[in-house]
């Protein structure tokens, strides 16, 4: 019974280990995946969502200060003629 026990222990152990290196190796092939796409989006010239998030952000405001000028503009045309 005691071998028995034994056995059970070393098929868990060695179970749990091997778990844990799936881990490991999901982990790593994650990260070399991740490197490889973002060196592939750099080699042709894409940006990613943040960089794009944040031009688009830059570009709504200029959009909105140069309403803001042209009715300024348009105010101070308005009071010439």
């Amino acid at each position: 019974m005691q071998s028995r026990n034994k056995i059970l222990d070393d098929v868990s152990q060695l179970m749990t280990n091997a778990m844990g290196v799936a881990q490991g190796a999901r982990e790593e092939a994650e990260t070399a995946f991740n490197s490889w796409f973002e060196r592939w989006l750099a080699e042709r010239d894409l940006v990613t969502r943040e960089e794009f998030d944040a031009v688009r952000a830059m570009a709504e405001k200029a959009r909105a200060e140069n309403e803001a000028l042209k009715a300024r503009l348009d105010a101070l045309e308005a009071g010439k003629g």
